[in-house]
């Protein structure tokens, strides 16, 4: 098919709008007029226009999501997804997302550490932090590691103890209970939320006949 003409772009520099014999249009960038090696009025076989196409989508994928990425990080699964939403095919949005890895600008290994981080000092704890990587599709194989990067909870644990009991003058079994549960829920495991519990009772010498909790 012929290439009737091709204008450089007036928005962005290096992007060219390539308009040809059937009326279709292509944003292309000076990489596909080098490769292809593109001038107006050149008559572009079949295979290779559907080749020029293909590598067009690419780039217009890779731009796409550079620009999702430079608002906040994420995981590779969920820039294929957002990408796929947009519109772009599965095979575009994972040539994108190996662009961006080769780039440093996507890697699920930091994400990890950087969403355990986030997390842990909203003051969630391992199981939580494990749903979000979960839930953002963050692969299994860096979970430990970035777990394993955080502070022991201790410290969160005890100053979550200290804001929901004090108010009350003395906290009985039903107090413990609420705060125990409330703290499950927000991903501490039990072996931990005992712990933190016995360091408010001993510090506050807090005491009741049925010591086990």
């Amino acid at each position: 098919m012929r290439l009737e003409s091709l204008t450089p772009s007036q928005k962005v520099q290096g992007r060219w709008i390539a308009v040809f014999a059937d009326g279709s249009r292509l944003k292309l960038t000076d990489r596909e007029m080098v490769d292809f090696s593109l001038y107006a009025g050149l008559d572009v076989p079949e295979a290779a226009l559907e080749q020029l196409r293909d590598a067009a989508g690419e780039s217009a994928a890779r731009r796409r999501a550079a620009n999702i990425l430079s608002a906040r990080p994420l995981s590779r699964k969920e820039l294929e997804k957002r990408l796929t939403e947009k519109g772009e095919t599965p095979a575009h949005a994972a040539a994108a997302a190996d662009y961006m890895e080769h780039l440093g600008y996507l890697n699920d290994e930091a994400y990890a550490k950087l969403l355990s981080e986030h997390y842990a000092a909203k003051g969630y704890g391992p199981r939580k932090v494990r749903d979000e990587l979960y839930r953002r599709g963050v692969p299994r194989e860096y979970w430990d590691a970035a777990l394993e990067d955080l502070d022991e909870p201790d410290e969160a644990l005890d100053a979550l103890v200290e804001t929901r009991l004090r108010r009350i003058a003395r906290p009985d079994r039903a107090d413990f209970k609420k705060v125990s549960d409330a703290l499950a829920r927000r991903g501490y495991g039990w072996s931990d939320i005992s712990a933190a519990i016995r360091r408010y009772q001993r510090q506050h010498e807090v005491e009741w006949e049925d010591e086990e909790f």
